[in-house]
């Protein structure tokens, strides 16, 4: 078993594929970069070939980027590294260990000596996990958990080694690595420990299904390791209580929310307490439906993201959710923007998909469809590679929005399709949520008015079985005009009675037009104009095409059947210009519709092979035809050049052309006949 070797047309010899496999180890068994000079160093010490490297690569085993090394097949790597011989193993080690020294990190010096260790030897084993529990902000969470892995193999009682698997295991799920944290948190045996190790384990345990499993359950066990873990950590205590209020808010469960607020929070002494106990009464207030008291606390913390001191992405986050739900928009963008920049920069790993997540969500909520959906992409990818399948979910019901206002029913049922694979065995009742009313509105957009009712009613109602108590309000314009299109006044105007208590809170800037809006559709004549023009008039004081062109198109409707056809063009055109801008295809075609209909040559939808375009592709076909390049298509859409080079290549595929001037021709071609048919 010893004589394994990694596939490849010319693979080194074996004490150079152990060095390679023994750096693997040493970066938490992910494949992740490695320095080659020091694999280099290690190989020349040990008489071994100093092309190591070189032959490696030929033989498709790692990729040389930079001075850094990643393995190409980290599984390989390990089965190589476990059926080796004890010795090798050492000898490997003890190589990579003396290359290390003198450099600037200790990490690695140390868990290569406790991996050359040749009797028990719980020296080393104090002193690597010494290292690792003061290792420098930004230190790779994969390193640290392979070194307390490693710490734990060489510790003398039972007890230190539970603990530290524990913390390898948190490392582990840091770094993105679940199933590694799982097997770890496993090993532990914590069973029948003291309540701080079974605390920390059933904390490690209930983020992990808060991650990956039904959060009903990642509650339960978050609670556990709060009571386990407060006479001894009130830090870490703390901490599992906002975990747990973050399971019970993904749930929609208000009660099991202000279960988890309910203890007396850390005594105020920090800059950092004091925000956290503003952040912990705000959100008690808000969950009692006291929003404008809850507000004011909020703001204290929306304040301290704004501060020049640095502080981790975890603040930052809780920050941008006490923005979003202060009504703060450009606040909680900028705050959930920041915590991206520092997760990408420093870590952990796993808060960067979820810092997408916020951020996509925020500018969703500001009418920023393109940046929400291109912030949404990457969190989806992201959290599928770091194993967040609810984190995902969250992401595919993001997706579905905003291709609901980009008018895509295919894509809308793609995306909330996903949502609700995960969202239903694991009881995410907001990603279940929006993705049900992603479903309504484009119904909506297609003219389906009794289906969006339908779907909407069981969404925007109080009580069990609901929608959720955080989405319910931004679902009530949709409810309120379909349920007005198809003659369920009553209802619509329940639903209106309770928006216009949330609208005045200044829960969302959108929310006074809305409000306009929604009365004006259930009004007498008397009253709809000047309810249409003060829901315009109040639009101009908040952000947002699609919302105004929602209005603009519903006026101009109204006007149509009123018999006024020259006022209604205007409105119209206006919602045309509206929804084009936004990229709101779907609800643009509405717009031409009613233009149509009042005698108005609107401009018509493509036709021929444009009409085979998804709305996306559509817009940058368009861009380039124009003489855009990519960068400055990527620009005026918000999204990535290679976002905008991956559609492009879709282009051509589904249009049969191999150039930009082909396309060119193509889309001049096809604009003629729309102008004239």
């Amino acid at each position: 078993m010893g004589d394994a070797v990694w596939p490849g047309e010319r693979p080194p010899g074996q004490g150079e594929l152990m060095l390679l496999a023994a750096a693997e180890g040493e970066r938490g068994a992910r494949g992740a970069a490695v320095d080659a000079a020091v694999v280099r160093r290690a190989a020349g010490a040990g008489g071994l070939d100093t092309g190591v490297l070189d032959a490696a690569e030929a033989a498709g085993l790692v990729r040389l980027t930079g001075g850094r090394i990643g393995i190409v097949d980290p599984r390989t790597a390990r089965t190589f590294y476990a059926t080796a011989p004890p010795a090798r193993r050492r000898e490997a080690h003890r190589l990579l260990a003396e290359a290390h020294a003198g450099g600037p990190h200790v990490l690695p010096v140390l868990f290569h000596r406790a991996a050359a260790a040749t009797a028990p030897a719980p020296g080393r084993g104090d002193a690597l996990a010494a290292a690792a529990a003061r290792a420098p902000v930004g230190t790779d969470s994969a390193e640290l958990s392979a070194a307390w892995a490693r710490s734990a193999e060489l510790a003398a009682e039972d007890g230190v080694r539970a603990l530290r698997l524990i913390h390898a295991a948190e490392h582990a799920r840091l770094a993105g690595l679940p199933r590694r944290a799982r097997d770890l948190l496993a090993q532990a045996g914590y069973e029948g420990a003291r309540d701080a190790v079974r605390g920390a384990a059933e904390l490690v345990g209930g983020r992990l299904a808060l991650q990956d499993g039904p959060v009903a359950d990642a509650r339960e066990a978050l609670l556990l390791a709060a009571e386990l873990l407060a006479p001894a950590d009130a830090s870490r205590a703390q901490a599992a209580r906002l975990a747990a209020m973050e399971a019970a808010w993904a749930t929609g469960d208000a009660a099991a929310c202000l279960e988890a607020l309910e203890p007396a929070p850390v005594q105020p002494g920090t800059d950092a307490d004091r925000r956290l106990t503003a952040y912990r009464e705000g959100m008690t207030e808000v969950m009692h439906g006291r929003l404008e008291a809850g507000r004011e606390r909020l703001r204290e913390v929306v304040a301290g993201a704004s501060c020049t001191t640095p502080q981790g992405p975890e603040t930052l986050l809780r920050a941008g959710g006490a923005a979003l739900v202060a009504g703060d928009l450009p606040a909680a963008c900028r705050a959930n923007s920041r915590a991206l920049a520092v997760a990408r920069a420093r870590g952990p790993r796993l808060l960067v998909a979820q810092a997408l997540e916020r951020l996509a969500y925020a500018e969703l909520r500001a009418g920023r469809h393109a940046r929400a959906r291109a912030h949404a992409e990457e969190g989806l990818r992201t959290a599928r590679d770091a194993g967040q399948d609810n984190l995902a979910a969250h992401h595919h019901a993001i997706l579905a929005l905003v291709a609901s206002v980009e008018g895509s029913a295919d894509v809308v049922a793609e995306h909330a399709d996903a949502a609700e694979r995960v969202a239903a065995p694991h009881g995410l009742a907001q990603a279940a949520t929006l993705a049900q009313w992603a479903r309504a509105r484009a119904d909506l957009a297609r003219g389906r008015v009794a289906e969006a009712a339908a779907r909407l009613g069981p969404l925007v109602g109080p009580g069990p079985r609901r929608g959720h108590f955080a989405v319910r309000m931004l679902a009530v314009p949709c409810f309120v005009e379909a349920a007005a299109r198809t003659g369920q006044a009553e209802p619509a105007r329940a639903a209106v009675a309770e928006f216009a208590r949330w609208a005045g809170q200044g829960a969302d800037p959108q929310a006074p037009a809305q409000l306009a809006r929604c009365r004006a559709l259930l009004s007498d004549h008397q009253e709809c104009e000047a309810l249409f023009a003060a829901a315009l008039a109040r639009h101009e004081e908040a952000t947002g095409d699609f919302e105004r062109g929602r209005t603009q198109l519903l006026y101009g409707a109204w006007l149509r059947r009123r018999r006024r056809p020259g006022e209604a063009r205007g409105r119209l055109r206006d919602a045309l210009v509206s929804f084009e801008r936004g990229g709101a295809l779907g609800w643009a075609a509405q717009a031409r519709a009613e233009l149509r209909a009042t005698g108005d040559a609107a401009p018509r939808e493509p036709s021929g092979p444009l009409a085979l375009l998804t709305p996306q592709q559509l817009r940058i076909a368009r861009c380039v035809a124009e003489g855009a390049t990519n960068r400055e298509v990527a620009l005026s859409l918000s999204v990535s050049p290679r976002t905008v080079d991956h559609h492009l290549r879709n282009v051509f595929a589904v249009l049969g052309i191999r150039s930009r001037v082909e396309l060119s021709r193509l889309v001049d071609r096809a604009e003629k006949t729309i102008a004239h048919p």
